[in-house]
């Protein structure tokens, strides 16, 4: 399975691209972000304020850290299987809080146990913080996410 249109789209509305590295917006600090949102250079070593790249950059970074997200997310679900628009919803949900963070989710137990379990959507939502604060931003991200996540094909 790979990520479709969709979610490149899903990523891109509320990543917004930015050519000059800049300081997360949620916290108020690191990481430093470029780009749509990518966090490290085509060398995987951070990003410093100043940095500046060109869009052919940006989007070569977005579709490397995509398919990273994916293979991801293809490892954290084993055998089980998703339709496309829940996994195009976990990669874009991974792209934002890390593979890291969708392994250890609630989000992802209820999901290896029951990916039509309606309280899946409790676990998106409850993702809307940065730096101890709920985000409006992050709300109506983790609500597209799920819309995205119980569409039917």
């Amino acid at each position: 399975m790979t990520p479709s249109k969709g979610c490149y789209d899903l990523i891109k509305l509320f990543e917004g691209c930015k050519l000059s590295a800049y300081v997360d917006p949620g916290t108020g600090s690191l990481p430093i972000t470029i780009g749509w949102g990518s966090t490290l250079d085509q060398n995987r070593k951070p990003f410093k304020l100043g940095d500046k790249i060109s869009q052919e950059r940006a989007d070569f970074l977005l579709e490397r850290e995509v398919n990273d997200k994916a293979s991801g997310v293809l490892k954290l679900l084993g055998k089980k299987i998703v339709t496309q628009n829940q996994f195009d919803s976990l990669v874009c949900f991974a792209y934002n809080i890390g593979i890291g963070a969708l392994g250890k989710s609630t989000l992802l137990k209820k999901l290896l146990i029951n990916p039509s379990d309606p309280t899946i959507k409790d676990e998106f939502l409850k993702w809307n913080k940065g730096g101890g604060k709920i985000l409006p931003g992050l709300t109506k991200r983790r609500q597209a996410e799920w819309n995205l996540f119980n569409k039917k094909p």
